[in-house]
């Protein structure tokens, strides 16, 4: 007789980020509450997106909610950031694990994708430990797809990658309300564009390409970017 699934086995539902950049119409839904009433209401969908066992609110009346419970409604935006970011490095952490096994790059250079491979991994069990300590659930684990065909391709998809989840950190620190997770946000954030800047000489593109001021990202911009590696 088989034993009860442990975590690796057992099928998780998909976490709200995926279901945002899977599902055009929750994403639209998201983005309409998110432009009016911030990171309060990003935890206020997801609570409302995620269902309650004893009743059916709506995601307007839990963003109201969240909008006059000033604690709870940060702690719940800071989540749903967190699990955000988190979500953008499961899929980076497997590229590189992709790549590696590809082994497209070698010497100098496949050493520096397994140490860019493993920073990604670190910033995944920070980010789960981060969503824990906030008194939530990490994002569960999406299944990616990435193109792995020639190490020039792939040079230039993690500049792409690299530079987005860059962006994206810098999208989201103005909506942080708690000091010691914007100070992680702003830290793995320093990685992802140096991570950058060095493939970008790797691949011969500007390390800088936003010029003296790096671009932030918006949400709906990066779930876009993100769909078609979603496997």
């Amino acid at each position: 007789m088989s034993g009860p699934p442990n975590e690796e086995t057992a099928t998780q539902p998909a976490g709200i980020v995926e279901r945002l950049v899977r599902d055009d119409v929750d994403r639209k839904r998201f983005l309409k509450m998110a432009g009016s009433a911030g990171a309060a209401s990003f935890g206020a969908f997801v609570l409302a997106a995620c269902g309650s066992s004893s009743s059916k609110t709506t995601a307007s009346t839990a963003a109201t909610t969240a909008s006059t419970a000033t604690g709870a409604s940060a702690a719940s935006g800071d989540l749903a950031i967190v699990n955000y970011a988190l979500t953008l490095e499961y899929l980076e952490t497997e590229f590189y694990e992709k790549v590696i096994q590809s082994g497209l790059f070698k010497g100098k250079v496949g050493a520096l994708i397994k140490d860019f491979g493993a920073q990604e991994l670190t910033h995944v069990e920070a980010l789960k430990g981060t969503a824990t300590k906030l008194g939530g659930t990490p994002a569960a684990k999406p299944e990616g797809k990435f193109p792995v065909e020639s190490a020039t391709q792939v040079a230039e998809l993690a500049y792409t990658v690299e530079n987005l989840g860059a962006s994206a950190y810098l999208g989201q620190a103005a909506n942080i309300q708690n000091a010691e997770v914007l100070a992680a946000a702003l830290a793995i954030h320093s990685v992802e564009a140096r991570h950058a800047a060095t493939l970008g000489t790797l691949v011969k593109k500007s390390i800088t390409p936003d010029g003296a001021f790096a671009k932030p990202a918006d949400m709906s911009t990066v779930l876009a970017a993100v769909k078609p590696f979603l496997a």
